[in-house]
């Protein structure tokens, strides 16, 4: 138990509507179903109930349950063990002790921590470590928040620095340790074409997968983490060339060695994984 494997585009669903729990489903690889951000406290005990009696499929469920310190969040751990998923996303994950928490809740619980406090982010090694702990996740605008911030873009609407620091902070943990690290949410959710290319960027960079929060995010984080059919052949000539050179070689003009090979490995993988 390492790595979460749920596909690339991941998509929040408010746990209050469960109208909406089937078609979130069949729109992405898979749904987040929310207890925390996006359902307001007088619809929490129904979300609980929602969560308890969904029949989605638990291999693509998550349930993002509230931070430790919030007062729900037992009622939240309460609901999940109820129910038939066993993925946990842990809102404001800041300590191993907030994920043996969610261990001693749920029984076989996988946990994806969700770093979004400037404790967290700085707690990411510890929590990539722990061995329940299957992906870690990052988020820019409660980070910001947490340090007493406005905006985690700048005016050109690129990241902050810091901002920046964390989401690398949170893949060099995940990578660490064999874990999925899972990029951010884009909150302008009329761009498309940024959408790709933020995760065009996530999937360059190592990412295993973008949590969206609307479902027309999905498509273009679907096609930014598949390989091109060029790339996709590029990749299976090179490792077909590595069967007949051991050691470092020339492939097309490139120096090819061990980097270039496991960089080679993950674009089969990825499309093969993505139906490529």
């Amino acid at each position: 138990m390492t790595r979460l494997e749920m596909g690339p585009a991941l998509l929040f669903c408010p746990g209050d509507r469960p109208d909406r729990f089937e078609k979130a489903a069949d729109r992405a690889d898979a749904v987040i179903l929310d207890l925390e951000d996006a359902v307001g406290g007088d619809s929490k005990s129904a979300a609980r109930d929602a969560i308890r009696t969904a029949t989605l499929d638990p291999l693509r469920t998550m349930v993002r349950v509230s931070g430790a310190g919030s007062a729900g969040f037992d009622d939240d751990l309460a609901a999940v063990a109820d129910s038939p998923f066993r993925t946990v996303m842990l809102a404001k994950a800041e300590s191993v002790h907030d994920v043996d928490r969610v261990v001693a809740a749920v029984r076989g619980v996988r946990v994806v921590v969700l770093c979004e406090t400037a404790r967290g982010v700085l707690a990411a090694e510890s929590l990539a470590a722990h061995a329940q702990v299957v992906g870690l996740m990052w988020g820019a605008e409660d980070l910001v928040a947490s340090l007493g911030g406005t905006s985690s873009h700048d005016e050109t609407g690129a990241y902050r620095e810091v901002a920046r620091h964390a989401r690398s902070r949170i893949l060099l943990a995940a990578g660490a340790f064999g874990r999925t690290a899972i990029d951010a949410i884009r909150t302008d959710i009329a761009d498309l074409e940024g959408a790709h290319a933020e995760a065009l960027d996530a999937a360059a960079s190592g990412f295993g997968a973008k949590a969206a929060i609307h479902p027309n995010h999905v498509e273009p984080y679907r096609r930014a983490f598949a390989p091109s059919p060029a790339q996709h052949d590029e990749a299976r000539r090179i490792l077909a060339a590595a069967e007949a050179t051991p050691g470092v070689f020339s492939f097309e003009g490139r120096m090819v060695d061990e980097p270039i090979l496991r960089h080679a490995r993950s674009v089969v993988e990825r499309a093969e994984a993505l139906g490529g």
